[in-house]
């Protein structure tokens, strides 16, 4: 175990103490905006340095090492009073007069401090100190377990809103193989998992101070959630980014025809929130044939719309959205009249467990070129393996199947094409399996489906007795 994994364990614990920080999600909060001012506070050290004339938005008051360096600076009810009456006020409201100034205020306009007790909340900053963000190694070992943290945050829910395992996302920028220059966008980007897969990989192109800036300015996040869009923005930092480009926003909102040549990519990469629905009326910023309240399908169409001709696209959809009509059909005839839809790979049950059980796919297209011919390739299992579980979870490796295929594709007992002339006769459905494939091994045998009753009517019931037992409390 490193320094640093034993420092936030540390956190955690010390975090678990405190009476005003409530569950995972409330004590991860609390650590990543102090995390966020520290990490600033060391860029900032590299801004005086390196930028002419570089000018701190933060007041001299407010800034780490005023008040959180002294190891027996600040505690107590003191360090409350400050916290809570001084910093997160000025803070939310601070001046935007300057990049940095942006993304300060975006990060704390809805960040709140949960901790109660300045005693622990000292011991908190004086662990932080130990990490120095701007030394590389630190700032590598931090990265790696950053990521943990953002696994652990991951809860199912009703808003569709699940954590992609770092295997898809690393496939899906792999095969669209952006290029330095190239505009890359993530419109839903949560934690930044594809915005940071798609840093690493432009990285290796990168060989000058300008090509580096070039980088800096071609990846760009929207997400709509405070906590999420504090974490992509300190993911994107901690990835060397000095002013991320993650915008708090929900592109849904703006109305589809305001959207213009100005506003194209050449790539977007995105798992879009599935199952849920956004706020009434949402729906009426599309056009009448896209109207609909599940947030995949508005958002594929913004996806056509905003990429440029020549772009490219990777997109996770649930199988929903192949096999649904109305809305969904009008969409799919969109999409495969202005784009190629070169690709479906079809991911296998239990890739996003435990958080949902919905299946999904992964959508390779090419703006500017209608489709003749879609590409499905079946993802296995690997060998002796039934499922994925979040002990075992689907591995980057997995995916040298698809990648051995990719370039020189042939059918196989995974991988079938099918010409357009079929889907449209078939009204755009593209829920379409391998025509040599066993129906046998695609179906429940009887025992998983008994299986399935059973462990069904055992959650029924255990609801029942839950709703019975609060029944007789009330």
């Amino acid at each position: 175990m490193t320094q640093i994994t034993t420092n936030i364990k540390s956190i955690r614990d010390i975090m678990r103490k405190d009476a005003g920080v409530d569950g995972d999600a409330q004590r991860i909060s609390q650590m990543v905006w102090m995390l966020f001012l520290k990490i600033f506070a060391d860029k900032e050290e590299e801004w005086e340095l390196t930028v002419e004339d570089y000018k701190s938005p933060i007041p001299e008051r407010l800034k780490w090492d005023s008040w959180a360096s002294d190891d027996e600076g600040l505690t107590g009810d003191a360090l409350m009073e400050f916290i809570n009456n001084d910093l997160f006020p000025t803070l939310k409201d601070l001046n935007i007069q300057s990049p940095q100034a942006k993304i300060i205020r975006s990060v704390f306009e809805d960040t709140y401090n949960y901790m109660k007790n300045g005693t622990l909340f000292r011991q908190v900053i004086n662990i932080i100190n130990k990490i120095d963000f701007n030394n590389s190694k630190d700032r590598h070992v931090f990265n790696d377990l950053y990521e943990t943290i953002l696994k652990g945050l991951q809860s199912a829910g009703s808003s569709g809103e699940y954590y992609t395992p770092r295997a898809v996302t690393q496939f899906m920028v792999d095969m669209v193989n952006p290029q330095l220059g190239e505009t890359i966008l993530d419109m839903a980007s949560g934690t930044g998992g594809f915005l940071t897969c798609s840093i690493e990989h432009v990285r290796k192109q990168v060989n000058t101070p300008q090509e580096r800036d070039i980088l800096q300015k071609s990846i760009r996040g929207i997400e709509k959630k405070p906590l999420p869009h504090l974490l992509c923005t300190t993911n994107l930092m901690l990835h060397g980014f000095d002013l991320p480009a993650v915008r708090r926003d929900n592109m849904l909102t703006m109305p589809y025809s305001d959207w213009g040549k100005k506003d194209r990519v050449n790539v977007i990469l995105m798992n879009p929130p599935f199952g849920g629905t956004e706020e009434d009326g949402t729906e009426n910023n599309f056009p009448q044939k896209f109207r609909t309240k599940e947030t995949a399908d508005l958002f594929l169409a913004l996806i056509i719309k905003l990429l440029k001709d020549g772009g490219r696209c990777a997109v996770v959809l649930p199988d929903g959205t192949l096999f649904g009509d109305g809305v969904k059909t009008r969409l799919k005839e969109e999409l495969l009249s202005k784009c190629n839809l070169h690709t479906v790979v079809r991911l296998p049950n239990g890739v996003f467990n435990p958080y949902t059980q919905i299946k999904t796919n992964l959508l390779f297209f090419d703006k500017g070129m209608p489709t003749k011919e879609t590409w499905y390739f079946n993802h296995p299992y690997p060998n002796g393996q039934k499922s994925y579980s979040k002990t075992r979870p689907i591995k980057a490796s997995e995916f040298k199947l698809e990648k051995d295929w990719w370039n020189n594709r042939v059918e196989n007992e995974n991988a079938w094409k099918v010409s357009i002339n079929e889907i449209i006769l078939n009204d755009f459905n593209l829920d379409i399996n391998h025509p040599k494939s066993n129906s046998e091994n695609e179906q429940l045998n009887s025992g998983e489906i008994i299986n399935s009753i059973v462990e069904g009517n055992n959650v029924v019931n255990e609801l029942m007795m839950k709703i019975k037992a609060s029944l007789k409390d009330g």
